[in-house]
């Protein structure tokens, strides 16, 4: 359907802000990851970038693998899928969030996937499907452990690897969610970091008295990309793009694997991760929510500030928890501990 005039040149001023700081993100990632402090060998790492988990036609099936080189083998295995509001940014702009995990000794699996509105749902999940699948399929070839898999992601990613998690879970109707329910991966632990869990209630979150201008901008051009201009109705349509709203009504065929999610007071999705905690609690499925006082949407990716540093901390030790079988303890007592 065409869209009117009015609303292109609405859209128009958001549209061009995207662009803009997307080549500015990727120039930046550029240059900061060829300083010698960001390469991963100095985190004894070895990093094989570009490897094809799916058809060899499509650039955005690409993945970076990062091998732990010193680890005792076999290691946990970690597939990260990167935020972007469904539009922008790619795995070399993350390239922050796969060192912060796979300095920890997992290897690392940093995944592109099909995004924009040349690519709306469900591409971007099924894209994450297909990789995860291959994940499965090949990480023992890297050093990995098949039965030790966690997912992470922020933003846009969160909801991709929530939606990959109910895949596991639910036996859904869509062939590329059934893949998944069907090969029944390993899933251990689920990163979720200020998702955007329920695209459904986008409109409920513009209402917020204190959200800026240009933040109620973002986040519509983002539930745009992936659905459209009728968010609510593809909302309906379409309910993995909303997974908060399936774990919300509950009744999984096999049980989710354990989530960490973590949000800051200012980020306008604070309530999708609230609303995550309380279903998983309902569900009798252990979930982390780890909350950081005024922090802004994208806060961990600033690694020097005490709050970045302080989520990335409980995010190993949970990670650390399921992964690398050390002792289980009362969600409770993470904050406290690290």
């Amino acid at each position: 359907m065409a869209i009117p005039l009015r609303e292109r040149l609405e859209d128009a001023p958001t549209r061009l802000y995207v662009v803009i700081m997307n080549r500015a993100l990727h120039a930046f990632a550029r240059v900061r990851y060829a300083l010698p402090d960001a390469q991963p060998s100095r985190f004894q790492l070895r990093l094989e970038r570009d490897v094809v988990y799916g058809s060899p036609g499509v650039a955005e099936h690409r993945l970076d693998a990062y091998v732990p080189t010193h680890a005792r083998r076999p290691v946990p295995v970690v597939m990260y899928v990167h935020g972007g509001g469904f539009r922008m940014l790619s795995k070399d702009t993350h390239r922050v969030m796969a060192l912060a995990i796979a300095r920890r000794g997992y290897l690392l699996f940093n995944i592109n996937y099909r995004q924009g509105a040349r690519h709306p749902y469900p591409a971007p999940l099924e894209d994450a499907c297909r990789a995860l699948l291959w994940v499965q399929a090949n990480c023992a070839r890297y050093g990995g452990d098949p039965g030790r898999i966690a997912l992470a992601g922020e933003s846009a990613g969160g909801n991709l690897v929530t939606a990959l998690a109910v895949a596991s879970s639910w036996r859904r109707p869509e062939l590329f969610a059934r893949e998944v329910f069907d090969a029944n991966p390993a899933l251990r632990a689920v990163v979720a970091t200020y998702g955007f869990l329920d695209l459904g209630h986008t409109d409920e979150y513009l209402k917020h008295p204190r959200m800026a201008r240009w933040t109620k901008a973002l986040l519509r051009d983002a539930a745009r990309s992936y659905l459209g201009r009728d968010v609510r109705g593809a909302a309906e349509a379409y309910p993995l793009t909303s997974p908060l709203r399936i774990i919300e009504a509950g009744a999984p065929d096999r049980p989710l694997p354990p989530f960490f999610a973590s949000v800051g007071t200012r980020d306008p999705l604070l309530r999708c991760s609230k609303r995550l905690k309380t279903a998983l609690d309902a569900l009798g499925t252990e979930c982390v929510l780890h909350v950081s006082p005024g922090e802004i949407h994208g806060y961990d990716a600033l690694v020097w500030r005490p709050e970045a540093r302080a989520k990335w901390r409980a995010a190993h030790y949970f990670l650390d928890r399921k992964l690398a079988a050390l002792p289980d303890v009362d969600a409770r007592d993470v904050r406290a501990a690290v």
